[in-house]
């Protein structure tokens, strides 16, 4: 395919990706009291807790509007997931012969659960973070959070452990079309999980070491699945080699 051609591929899979969240985030709008009634609930239980006024605050006039067309396109980029990372997957994979293809489609039916499963950790965390940073506040005090910036930090948090999760997908993806072996991932097993404790501990904003750990080690067992897969695969493709190199030395 010419690089123009690839332009031309990445500018409609974009487009159809950007369509799809769209049409998705219609019905964000319409959910929007449900989905901000479980956002708050974590704030209005800390204050519970803490006896003390704890609220999410519209600081404008257009500031609930401006939110809630925010949280449509949040709730229709988790909704329509499933597209727009097909969409993905079929521009990494337009060459594919058939069965590659299948496997490609199997690379979907695996990242969609893993980014959903993420951001439900992320969700589960999400409470027990704003439980421990509201303690910080002085007795007496009130924190009123901006309801721009609340927002901005849970669709942070909880699209990055999405991707965070569908990472070994990719790293499995790359194995399948030749470009990433099994042995170099395990080489790097150790800046694996470097990387999977600092993701951690950059994206709980608690300051238990307990949170963070809980959270890499999900992270660090799919990396390790995924090199477990990769390596399935590079016997199998070595087994196939020697039976080809076989067939060419008998027919000499």
């Amino acid at each position: 395919m010419a690089l123009m051609d690839h332009f031309r591929e990445l500018k409609g899979r974009l487009f159809k990706a950007a369509l799809g969240i769209v049409l998705a985030a219609v019905a964000g709008w319409f959910l929007f009291t449900p989905v901000f009634q479980a956002l708050q609930q974590p704030v209005i239980t800390a204050a519970q807790e803490a006896d003390q006024l704890f609220s999410i605050n519209f600081t404008g006039v257009a500031s609930a509007l401006d939110m809630r067309i925010k949280m449509a396109l949040f709730v229709g980029l988790i909704i329509s997931s499933p597209w727009w990372l097909y969409q993905l997957w079929a521009f990494i994979t337009p060459g594919l012969s058939r069965k590659e293809k299948l496997y490609a489609y199997g690379f979907v039916s695996a990242t969609v659960p893993l980014f959903l499963s993420g951001a439900a950790l992320a969700w589960l965390v999400l409470p027990h973070a704003i439980g421990i940073l509201t303690d910080f506040v002085p007795d007496q005090a009130a924190n009123l959070l901006d309801a721009q910036t609340y927002l901005s930090f849970v669709m942070r948090l909880l699209i990055a452990f999405g991707l965070a999760f569908a990472m070994p997908v990719l790293l499995v993806g790359l194995n399948f079309m030749g470009l990433l072996s099994a042995a170099t991932m395990l080489k790097g097993w150790r800046w694996a999980i470097v990387v999977a404790f600092t993701f951690s501990a950059m994206m709980t904003p608690t300051p238990d070491a307990l949170t963070m750990i809980l959270v890499a080690l999900p992270i660090c067992v799919l990396f390790f699945a995924a090199v477990g897969v990769a390596w399935l695969h590079d016997r199998r493709v070595a087994r196939a080699l020697d039976a080809l190199d076989a067939e060419l030395a008998d027919v000499d």
